[in-house]
Protein backbone atom coordinates (compact mmCIF):
# COMPACT_ATOMS: atom_id res chain seq x y z
CA UNK A 1 0.00 0.00 0.00
CA UNK A 2 2.73 2.56 0.86
CA UNK A 3 4.39 1.81 -2.49
CA UNK A 4 1.17 2.64 -4.32
CA UNK A 5 0.82 5.89 -2.38
CA UNK A 6 4.42 6.81 -3.19
CA UNK A 7 3.88 5.95 -6.84
CA UNK A 8 0.68 8.03 -6.99
CA UNK A 9 2.45 10.90 -5.24
CA UNK A 10 5.30 10.73 -7.73
CA UNK A 11 2.90 10.70 -10.70
CA UNK A 12 0.99 13.63 -9.22
CA UNK A 13 4.23 15.59 -8.79
CA UNK A 14 5.23 14.83 -12.36
CA UNK A 15 1.81 15.90 -13.63
CA UNK A 16 2.08 19.13 -11.64
CA UNK A 17 5.51 19.76 -13.18
CA UNK A 18 4.13 19.13 -16.66
CA UNK A 19 1.24 21.54 -16.08
CA UNK A 20 3.57 24.24 -14.74
CA UNK A 21 6.01 23.86 -17.64
CA UNK A 22 3.13 24.12 -20.13
CA UNK A 23 1.68 27.14 -18.29
CA UNK A 24 5.02 28.98 -18.28
CA UNK A 25 5.75 28.25 -21.93
CA UNK A 26 2.26 29.29 -23.04
CA UNK A 27 2.29 32.53 -21.02
CA UNK A 28 2.97 35.85 -22.74
CA UNK A 29 6.76 36.29 -22.51
CA UNK A 30 6.81 40.06 -21.98
CA UNK A 31 4.58 39.82 -18.88
CA UNK A 32 6.91 38.74 -16.08
CA UNK A 33 4.13 38.84 -13.48
CA UNK A 34 2.04 36.37 -15.50
CA UNK A 35 5.01 34.03 -15.94
CA UNK A 36 5.50 33.88 -12.17
CA UNK A 37 1.69 33.86 -11.75
CA UNK A 38 1.78 36.92 -9.49
CA UNK A 39 -0.40 39.99 -9.27
CA UNK A 40 1.29 43.33 -9.93
CA UNK A 41 2.34 45.28 -6.88
CA UNK A 42 3.53 42.26 -4.90
CA UNK A 43 6.54 42.57 -2.63
CA UNK A 44 10.10 41.59 -3.60
CA UNK A 45 9.87 38.88 -0.95
CA UNK A 46 6.80 37.39 -2.66
CA UNK A 47 8.66 37.45 -5.97
CA UNK A 48 11.66 35.69 -4.44
CA UNK A 49 9.53 33.01 -2.72
CA UNK A 50 7.41 32.34 -5.78
CA UNK A 51 10.45 32.10 -8.03
CA UNK A 52 12.15 29.69 -5.65
CA UNK A 53 9.06 27.50 -5.36
CA UNK A 54 8.40 27.38 -9.10
CA UNK A 55 12.05 26.97 -10.08
CA UNK A 56 12.37 23.96 -7.78
CA UNK A 57 9.22 22.52 -9.30
CA UNK A 58 10.33 22.78 -12.95
CA UNK A 59 14.11 22.60 -12.62
CA UNK A 60 15.55 20.60 -15.55
CA UNK A 61 17.46 18.34 -13.12
CA UNK A 62 14.20 17.37 -11.38
CA UNK A 63 12.11 16.43 -14.41
CA UNK A 64 12.76 14.46 -17.61
CA UNK A 65 10.60 16.87 -19.63
CA UNK A 66 12.61 18.14 -22.62
CA UNK A 67 10.92 21.54 -22.46
CA UNK A 68 11.93 22.10 -18.83
CA UNK A 69 15.15 24.03 -19.69
CA UNK A 70 13.17 26.48 -21.84
CA UNK A 71 10.56 26.95 -19.12
CA UNK A 72 13.27 27.37 -16.50
CA UNK A 73 15.07 30.00 -18.61
CA UNK A 74 11.79 31.87 -19.13
CA UNK A 75 11.11 31.76 -15.39
CA UNK A 76 14.64 32.99 -14.61
CA UNK A 77 14.31 35.88 -17.05
CA UNK A 78 10.93 36.88 -15.59
CA UNK A 79 12.44 36.82 -12.09
CA UNK A 80 15.40 38.93 -13.23
CA UNK A 81 13.00 41.45 -14.78
CA UNK A 82 10.99 41.75 -11.57
CA UNK A 83 14.10 42.06 -9.42
CA UNK A 84 15.43 44.88 -11.64
CA UNK A 85 13.78 48.02 -10.28
CA UNK A 86 13.70 49.95 -13.56
CA UNK A 87 12.16 47.10 -15.57
CA UNK A 88 9.68 46.38 -12.79
CA UNK A 89 8.67 50.06 -12.62
CA UNK A 90 8.04 50.07 -16.38
CA UNK A 91 5.94 46.92 -16.08
CA UNK A 92 4.02 48.34 -13.11
CA UNK A 93 3.42 51.52 -15.09
CA UNK A 94 2.09 49.48 -18.02
CA UNK A 95 -0.19 47.54 -15.67
CA UNK A 96 -1.50 50.78 -14.17
CA UNK A 97 -2.14 52.18 -17.66
CA UNK A 98 -3.96 48.98 -18.72
CA UNK A 99 -6.10 49.13 -15.58
CA UNK A 100 -7.00 52.78 -16.23
CA UNK A 101 -7.93 51.98 -19.83
CA UNK A 102 -10.18 49.09 -18.77
CA UNK A 103 -11.89 51.20 -16.12
CA UNK A 104 -12.42 54.01 -18.63
CA UNK A 105 -13.70 51.62 -21.34
CA UNK A 106 -16.20 50.05 -18.97
CA UNK A 107 -17.11 53.36 -17.38
CA UNK A 108 -16.52 52.01 -13.88
CA UNK A 109 -15.24 53.96 -10.92
CA UNK A 110 -12.05 53.13 -9.03
CA UNK A 111 -13.92 51.62 -6.07
CA UNK A 112 -15.99 49.21 -8.15
CA UNK A 113 -16.13 45.74 -6.58
CA UNK A 114 -15.80 44.10 -10.00
CA UNK A 115 -12.16 45.26 -10.12
CA UNK A 116 -11.27 42.47 -7.66
CA UNK A 117 -12.96 39.70 -9.65
CA UNK A 118 -11.08 36.96 -11.43
CA UNK A 119 -12.75 37.98 -14.71
CA UNK A 120 -11.25 41.44 -14.39
CA UNK A 121 -7.81 39.92 -13.79
CA UNK A 122 -8.15 37.91 -17.02
CA UNK A 123 -9.23 41.02 -18.95
CA UNK A 124 -6.45 43.01 -17.29
CA UNK A 125 -3.86 40.49 -18.42
CA UNK A 126 -5.25 40.64 -21.97
CA UNK A 127 -5.10 44.43 -21.96
CA UNK A 128 -1.54 44.42 -20.59
CA UNK A 129 -0.63 41.98 -23.35
CA UNK A 130 -1.92 44.47 -25.95
CA UNK A 131 -0.05 47.35 -24.31
CA UNK A 132 3.21 45.42 -23.96
CA UNK A 133 3.03 44.29 -27.58
CA UNK A 134 2.45 47.86 -28.66
CA UNK A 135 5.38 49.07 -26.53
CA UNK A 136 7.62 46.32 -27.89
CA UNK A 137 6.63 47.19 -31.46
CA UNK A 138 7.45 50.86 -30.83
CA UNK A 139 10.81 49.90 -29.30
CA UNK A 140 11.66 47.73 -32.29
CA UNK A 141 10.62 50.42 -34.76
CA UNK A 142 12.73 52.98 -32.89
CA UNK A 143 15.67 50.57 -32.84
CA UNK A 144 15.26 49.91 -36.57
CA UNK A 145 15.08 53.65 -37.26
CA UNK A 146 18.25 54.24 -35.23
CA UNK A 147 20.05 51.43 -37.04
CA UNK A 148 19.02 52.84 -40.42
CA UNK A 149 20.12 56.29 -39.29
CA UNK A 150 23.47 54.91 -38.13
CA UNK A 151 23.80 53.01 -41.41
CA UNK A 152 23.17 56.16 -43.43
CA UNK A 153 25.62 58.09 -41.26
CA UNK A 154 28.22 55.35 -41.71
CA UNK A 155 27.61 55.34 -45.48
CA UNK A 156 28.08 59.13 -45.62
CA UNK A 157 31.31 58.80 -43.65
CA UNK A 158 32.56 56.12 -46.03
CA UNK A 159 31.62 58.23 -49.07
CA UNK A 160 33.34 61.24 -47.53
CA UNK A 161 36.39 59.12 -46.77
CA UNK A 162 36.47 57.83 -50.37
CA UNK A 163 36.09 61.37 -51.69
CA UNK A 164 38.88 62.62 -49.43
CA UNK A 165 41.06 59.67 -50.42
CA UNK A 166 40.33 60.33 -54.11
CA UNK A 167 41.27 64.00 -53.75
CA UNK A 168 44.41 63.04 -51.86
CA UNK A 169 45.41 60.56 -54.57
CA UNK A 170 44.69 63.15 -57.27
CA UNK A 171 46.81 65.70 -55.40
CA UNK A 172 49.57 63.11 -54.97
CA UNK A 173 49.45 62.30 -58.68
CA UNK A 174 49.57 66.02 -59.48
CA UNK A 175 52.62 66.41 -57.22
CA UNK A 176 54.32 63.34 -58.70
CA UNK A 177 53.97 64.67 -62.26
CA UNK A 178 55.07 68.20 -61.34
CA UNK A 179 58.70 67.66 -62.38
CA UNK A 180 57.74 66.35 -65.80
CA UNK A 181 55.30 69.25 -66.30
CA UNK A 182 57.99 71.74 -65.30
CA UNK A 183 60.47 70.05 -67.66
CA UNK A 184 57.93 70.10 -70.48
CA UNK A 185 57.26 73.78 -69.89
CA UNK A 186 60.98 74.62 -69.84
CA UNK A 187 61.63 72.75 -73.06
CA UNK A 188 58.61 74.44 -74.65
CA UNK A 189 59.87 77.86 -73.57
CA UNK A 190 63.40 77.05 -74.89
CA UNK A 191 62.02 76.00 -78.26
CA UNK A 192 59.91 79.13 -78.43
CA UNK A 193 62.93 81.34 -77.64
CA UNK A 194 65.00 79.49 -80.17
CA UNK A 195 62.32 79.97 -82.85
CA UNK A 196 61.89 83.63 -81.99
CA UNK A 197 65.72 84.14 -82.21
CA UNK A 198 65.72 82.37 -85.58
CA UNK A 199 62.91 84.58 -86.80
CA UNK A 200 64.68 87.77 -85.60
CA UNK A 201 68.02 86.83 -87.10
Amino acid sequence: MPDEVDLLQKEENELTREKEINRILSTFKLDSYAILDLKPGCSPEDIRKTFRKRSLLIHPDKTPNKRAPDAFDTLKKAHANLVDDSIREQLDSSYAEARKLLIRERKWNIDDARLNSSNFLVDWREKIKELLLEEELLKRLEKKRKMEEEGQLQQKKEEQLKETEGKRLQQQKWEDTRESRVQNWRSFVKKKRKKSKDVLA
